[in-house]
């Protein structure tokens, strides 16, 4: 099963998230907007990574309260499995 995603991001700096899912794995990953080094560095680690392995990291990271991109694409991972 293949799927793109775009992801409207809340209360982050990235505005979005655009990415695929290709049989439970995540490929093609961008973010829109937020800190440019720390979207390419989560956008580069997650490339091929199981989505399930990818929530569990990411989901509950901190950044602006309780809430953070890598947060955000946990969610938006968690949204569309």
């Amino acid at each position: 099963m293949e799927k793109h995603v775009s992801y409207k991001t809340q209360g982050v700096c990235s505005k979005g998230i655009e990415f695929d899912i290709v049989d439970g794995v995540v490929h093609n990953v961008q973010f829109i907007g937020g800190c440019r080094g720390n979207t390419q560095g989560v956008a580069r680690l997650a490339e091929g990574m199981e989505a399930s392995e990818l929530i569990k990291r990411l989901k509950g990271v901190e950044c602006r309260g309780d809430n953070s991109c890598p947060n955000q694409f946990a969610l938006a991972i968690e949204q569309n499995l």
